[in-house]
């Protein structure tokens, strides 16, 4: 009898170490999926970010043709100009910090702040070449008018898209459960690349 008692003890047991084990095997599986999610939805941000990236160093590749362009007409705009240069070196060094941490909120602070004084900066050089017939006839004038103005609408749609992503990413590390694994393993809040100053909100305006 005390074997047979003994015996179906230690089935039971058997059974509750076999079960427990069946537990933590599930909840393993559940962890390394949200896991895995949370590191696709990173991805996808800095894949977004590096869309940005691209069409940003466009823009500082432009600026200097610009300038060249316009600054035998700007004599005496050096001021006007010598912001531009100055916006667009600010904005490379915040780009080049953003792009190697992209969500950083640090690094995009920077950049959300370098990116609309550029923009500002540009805007004003746009409005000061409305006053010369000449300039706004000019040919490489023109031809940088269509890029700029195509550029611009990448870096927004590109920008949304980065923004999408974030967004995504913020809520799913955020909601329960996942913001647990979230905690575990720092995955850590991302930040957007929003509009921080009004000139911003706006492409500049580069028609002639």
């Amino acid at each position: 009898m005390y074997g047979i008692f003994g015996a179906g003890v230690g089935a039971l047991a058997l059974g509750v170490v076999l079960a427990f084990l069946a537990l933590c095997f599930i909840v393993f599986l559940w962890g390394v999926g949200i896991y895995n999610g949370l590191i696709k939805l990173r991805n996808r941000y800095k894949n977004a970010f590096a869309q940005i990236d691209v069409q940003l160093k466009r823009r500082y590749d432009l600026i200097p043709n610009l300038v060249e362009t316009v600054k035998g007409y700007l004599q005496h705009e050096s001021e006007t100009l010598e912001a531009v240069v100055r916006a667009r070196g600010a904005a490379v060094g915040a780009n080049q910090q953003a792009a190697a941490q992209p969500g950083d909120s640090a690094s995009m602070a920077q950049l959300n702040t370098a990116e609309g004084e550029l923009t500002g900066a540009l805007g004003r050089l746009l409005v000061v070449c409305e006053s010369y017939p000449a300039l706004k006839a000019n040919e490489n004038m023109l031809a940088l008018q269509e890029e700029l103005t195509s550029t611009e609408n990448k870096i927004g749609f590109a920008r949304q898209a980065y923004n999408d992503s974030v967004m995504q990413y913020n809520t799913k590390r955020e909601v329960f459960p996942a913001n647990f694994v979230a905690g575990i393993f720092n995955f850590g809040e991302a930040a957007l690349f929003d509009i921080v100053d009004v000139t911003q909100r706006e492409a500049p305006k580069v028609s002639f």
